[in-house]
C-alpha cells in the first residue's frame, strides 16, 4: 500500500475516533436530563456554587467525572466576548413608566458609549424566557429587566448568571435571583396616597391592585394596610380586588359603586393611573360625583392622570430617574465593581380626584 492510501486510511480512522469521541462528549444539558434537575442548576453545581446543596454538587460533581464530561471551552469563549450592548426588557413599551425608564437608560447608557437592544415582553412569560435566549445570541453585556405579570419561574434569568452576564432588575423584581435591583419606594407611595384619602374624609377605601405574587403588589397592599392601621380604619380582604387594567376596572367598579351609599366605598386607591382612569370613568357614568362623593387616587403620574376631567391625584414614580440608576447600576456591575440596590424615592401629586 502506498503513503497516500496509508495517509487516507489513517485520516478515516482519526475522524472516525474524533466523531466517536463528540458522539461520546456529554453536555450540561445530558447531566440535568439524567438528574431530572435543571441546566444552571448543573452548571453552578459544576462552580461549585454554595447556591447548590452539598449533596447535590457532589453527585452532579461525580455524574460528570464517570461520564467523562468536558467544559466546552468554545461555547465560554463564545459567552465572554460579549458586545458593547445592553438588552433591555419592558412588559409595555406603551406604559408611561415604562417609556421613561427607557427614556433614563437610553441618556445613560448613550453617553457611557453603550448600545441599546430593547425588547418588550407583552406580560408574557413565554416571550419573556425567548427575549433572554435571543439575548444571550447576541451576546449582551448585560441585561436590564422588569418581570412580566405572570413569571413566577425564573431558570432563564439564572441562565444569564451562569454566562456571566450581569441582570438589574427594576420595579417589577425577581427575588428568587441573587442580583441588584432599582425599585420606586412603593411602600411609602401607597402608604401616603392612602393616608391622604384618610385625612380627607374617606374611611371605606378599596385598594386596586396587580396579582399578589409580585412583589410592588405586596409592597403596595402593605402599605395600604399600614396606613388603615394607623388610622384605625377597620379592613377585610374584599376590600382588595385583583384589577389592574382601565377595562377591568370599569367591569367591576358599577357594581361596586351600586351598592347602598352607607356601605359603598368612599375613596379607591388604584395600583396604576390606567386602573384609576377607569374607575373615574365608572363614576362619571353613574352619575356620582368625584371628588364630592367618592375620591380617588392612581400611581405613576403619567399622561393619563393630566388628561383626565377632574385630574387625577397619583404617587409620582420618577421613571427616568429609575432608568438611570438601572443603567448605572448595570454599567458599574460591568466593570467589576460592587454596586448597591437603589430605592428611588416617590412623591404624592394631590390634583382634582381627592378632596
Amino acid at each position: 500500500m502506498n503513503i497516500i492510501a496509508l495517509s487516507i486510511k489513517f485520516a478515516i480512522k482519526l475522524k472516525v475516533s474524533t466523531m466517536d469521541n463528540i458522539k461520546a462528549q456529554i453536555t450540561i444539558k445530558d447531566i440535568a436530563r439524567a438528574l431530572n434537575c435543571s441546566p444552571s442548576t448543573v452548571s453552578r453545581a459544576l462552580k461549585d456554587s454554595k447556591d447548590i446543596s452539598k449533596e447535590t454538587r457532589e453527585l452532579i460533581k461525580n455524574y460528570a467525572k464517570v461520564h467523562n464530561y468536558k467544559p466546552n471551552f468554545l461555547a465560554q469563549n463564545l459567552r465572554m466576548s460579549h458586545t458593547h450592548t445592553i438588552g433591555v426588557i419592558v412588559p409595555q413599551i406603551v406604559h408611561h413608566f415604562f417609556s421613561c425608564v427607557l427614556d433614563g437608560v437610553e441618556k445613560i447608557a448613550s453617553s457611557s458609549g453603550y448600545n441599546m437592544l430593547v425588547a418588550q415582553s407583552d406580560e408574557s412569560y413565554d416571550k419573556e424566557v425567548n427575549i433572554v435566549h435571543s439575548f444571550l445570541a447576541e451576546r449582551v453585556c448585560g441585561v436590564i429587566t422588569s418581570l412580566a405579570k405572570d413569571t413566577t419561574h425564573y431558570e432563564h434569568y439564572q441562565e444569564l448568571l451562569d454566562n456571566n452576564i450581569p441582570i438589574v432588575f427594576y420595579d417589577r423584581i425577581c427575588t428568587g435571583v441573587n442580583t441588584e435591583r432599582v425599585v420606586v419606594d412603593d411602600y411609602a407611595g401607597a402608604f401616603s396616597a392612602v393616608e391622604y384619602l384618610i385625612q380627607t374624609g374617606c374611611k371605606r377605601i378599596l385598594f386596586y391592585t396587580s396579582p399578589l405574587h409580585m412583589e410592588i403588589s405586596k409592597n403596595r397592599r402593605n402599605g395600604y394596610m399600614d396606613a388603615l392601621r394607623h388610622y384605625n380604619i377597620p379592613f377585610n380582604e374584599d376590600m382588595i380586588k385583583i384589577c389592574d387594567t382601565r377595562e377591568k376596572a370599569i367591569a367591576i367598579t358599577s357594581n361596586i359603586l351600586e351598592q347602598d351609599q352607607q356601605i359603598r366605598p368612599d375613596g379607591f386607591f388604584a395600583i396604576n393611573d390606567e386602573t384609576a382612569s377607569g374607575i373615574l370613568y365608572s363614576c362619571k357614568v353613574m352619575g356620582i360625583k368625584v371628588p364630592e362623593e367618592v375620591s380617588i387616587c392612581g400611581f405613576s403620574d403619567g399622561v393619563i392622570a393630566q388628561s383626565t376631567d377632574p385630574k387625577l391625584t397619583t404617587v409620582e414614580q420618577h421613571g427616568k430617574e429609575v432608568g438611570e440608576c438601572a443603567v448605572k447600576t448595570l454599567i458599574e456591575k460591568i466593570q467589576g465593581k460592587a454596586p448597591k440596590n437603589r430605592i428611588v424615592k416617590t412623591n404624592l401629586i394631590v390634583r382634582g380626584t381627592t378632596k
